[in-house]
């Protein structure tokens, strides 16, 4: 998947701010939803860093 860079940092800042949302409405890190959406960012950190690599 080939993106713009300020695309995808649009989206890392998008799903970090949703991870914020989600860890502070269950309260848990261990919390499902919470691993669940950590996942996502990782994934588009690990994206964004191979672009840069």
């Amino acid at each position: 998947m080939l993106m713009n860079p300020g695309v995808t940092l649009l989206r890392v800042e998008r799903t970090r701010q949703r991870l914020y949302q989600v860890q502070k409405k269950y309260g848990f890190f261990t919390y499902p939803k919470v691993i669940e959406q950590s996942r996502k960012l990782d994934d588009l950190l690990n994206h964004a860093n191979q672009k840069l690599s």
